[in-house]
């Protein structure tokens, strides 16, 4: 593998930890659904074979920016760094990246309406292979971590 490590990161700011599934969350007694996170092996092993290597490529580019909590759960893999910035959910031909900006964004990767909630925009993008995760990508990836950071 290039790029991620295979450890799993530590946020950096102050969380919460939930005592009953154990999972990070950037405000103390956040809503949730309780279930335990799995590793990252146990999570691919079920999964769809092009979901990998997309999180292999954002994986890579977060690695550059400092410390990452990965959070495989049942329906994807979420991203946190003080509070979730991104998520990828499997789809039956791509995965869905996800990601919070505070504002609108267009790609040709994006093919559904940003979620307005409050005051930011939660973008999707269908990234059906590595290659997708061009700079622009990694641009909107780069800025919804370094917002997830500042923000309470």
């Amino acid at each position: 593998m290039t790029g991620w490590s295979g450890k799993r990161h530590h946020l950096a700011v102050p969380v919460w930890t939930c005592p009953e599934c154990k999972r990070q969350f950037g405000r103390p007694k956040q809503s949730h659904e309780c279930a335990p996170a799995m590793s990252i092996e146990e999570y691919f092993s079920t999964g769809p074979v092009h979901e990998r290597p997309v999180f292999e490529a954002v994986a890579a580019h977060l690695d550059t920016l400092g410390d990452v909590h990965v959070e495989p759960v049942s329906v994807g893999i979420f991203l946190k760094h003080g509070r979730r910035f991104a998520e990828l959910r499997p789809m039956q031909k791509w995965v869905g990246l996800s990601f919070s900006l505070r504002h609108e964004v267009s790609h040709r990767l994006i093919v559904r309406k940003p979620i307005a909630y409050h005051g930011r925009y939660w973008h999707t993008a269908n990234v059906r292979s590595a290659d997708d995760v061009d700079d622009e990508v990694k641009q909107w990836l780069t800025e919804a971590y370094l917002d997830a950071a500042s923000e309470p």
